[in-house]
């Protein structure tokens, strides 16, 4: 889709930080879909900042990729490559399995209550169709336990690929799939708040191993019409895959 003509600018002091977050959110809720061009200088006009921080932003996005940048040609949105995601799958799990069996200890109350409700939150925007908010409620659900272990090279980990995940989770949210996620938050809440920190750690885990069967789709060879097997031949071809 083109530049949205509604104006995202912010206040002066943007930071290069605000613009790479702003390029990642549109690229996470598909308003840039795979395949687009991204032109600083549209990027830099529609965000009312000058075409530095969009520059450095763009090279963040290629080292989390996000986008494909080609030296002396353009920067597109990449696509979702099924073993790029299926590697950020088993980054992101790690972490959060870490990052709960440190918490564990640390969580207040307060945090047992916050991840609770963000449960209740997260399977309300499940039940109406709500991916947006789906989304928004799981992010504050984990990020209880990643913030009470308050360990940085986590929090830097995963701010990097977790995003790659999330394009992958608005299609599962979008559908039935999803909802396995919310007995598995469930039960860790309960693990954490009996300070079972290795089991707890473990269901973290598997909530992000839930993704499999959508990677598995996503890895399964796709015919265009202009690209569909020949059936004069068995299959072997010289051609273009």
């Amino acid at each position: 889709m083109p530049i949205p003509t509604t104006s995202a600018s912010v206040a002066r002091n943007l930071l290069r930080d605000d613009v790479y977050s702003q390029l990642r959110d549109a690229i996470v809720n598909g308003t840039f879909v795979p395949g687009e061009k991204l032109r600083d200088l549209e990027l830099a006009t529609w965000l009312g900042v000058s075409r530095t921080p969009v520059r450095e932003a763009l090279l963040r996005l290629a080292q989390a990729g996000l986008v494909v940048t080609r030296p002396g040609r353009s920067t597109e949105v990449a696509g979702l490559d099924a073993s790029a995601v299926r590697d950020a799958q088993a980054v992101v799990a790690a972490m959060h399995q870490l990052a709960v069996r440190e918490a564990v200890g640390q969580l207040t109350e307060g945090d047992l209550e916050q991840m609770r409700t963000a449960n209740e939150e997260f399977a309300q925007a499940l039940r109406a169709g709500n991916v947006d908010d789906a989304l928004a409620a799981d992010d504050a659900f984990h990020a209880v336990p990643v913030r009470a272990a308050a360990n940085r090279a986590v929090i830097a980990v995963l701010e990097q690929f977790t995003p790659t995940l999330r394009r992958v989770e608005r299609l599962r949210f979008g559908s039935l799939a999803g909802r396995a996620s919310v007995a598995l938050h469930s039960q860790m809440v309960e693990l954490c708040a009996a300070g079972d920190a290795e089991a707890a750690a473990a269901v973290s885990f598997d909530t992000w191993c839930t993704l499999e069967p959508l990677l598995a789709s996503l890895a399964e060879p796709r015919h265009t019409e202009g690209n569909k097997p020949d059936p004069r031949h068995d299959g072997d071809s010289d051609g273009p895959a």
